[in-house]
């Protein structure tokens, strides 16, 4: 199963990082990592190259949880997310890749600190590695990770 994991956030916005970090330290293993940075919409093309069996979009989302608590994100509470994609929504993005990823899943990662900054805080970066391990060893992985039920006043995202 061909597996890809798009990183994205700002790592000078501390927990913002996570998704980044995530794709650098599965970029040694059978995942196609990539880190994307604040620009997701500029990895469209490698999704279309490579069509993977499972894209995995990873991001810090305000989501009213516990600081490094994750969860897959349904399309309603996408805009959970922090991602920018220069003005772009992300369902844009998401509507670009559907043909060409056979599943596609958004892990949200609640951050703790969006303060100007490098590194993580110690909950989103014990989070991070305990996402490694899972994601690494286990192909199926991602359906480990609850998804989220509640989408309360998804009209006004924080971030």
């Amino acid at each position: 199963m061909k597996r890809m994991l798009l990183g994205v956030g700002n790592r000078l916005s501390r927990d913002d990082g996570a998704g980044p970090r995530l794709a650098e330290c599965l970029a040694g293993s059978d995942w196609i990592a990539v880190d994307c940075g604040t620009s997701l919409e500029n990895a469209a093309g490698i999704v279309s190259r490579e069509r993977p069996d499972l894209l995995v979009i990873a991001d810090a989302a305000r989501m009213g949880l516990a600081p490094g608590a994750t969860r897959r994100l349904p399309p309603p509470a996408v805009d959970r997310m922090l991602v920018s994609t220069h003005g772009l929504p992300i369902a844009f993005f998401l509507e670009r890749v559907e043909s060409s990823a056979r599943r596609t899943e958004i892990l949200g990662i609640e951050p703790g600190d969006l303060s100007l900054g490098e590194g993580l805080s110690p909950a989103v970066a014990s989070t991070v590695l305990s996402l490694i391990d899972l994601l690494a060893t286990n192909s199926n992985g991602i359906d480990a990770i609850d998804v989220l039920e509640t989408v309360a006043d998804s009209s006004s995202p924080s971030g």
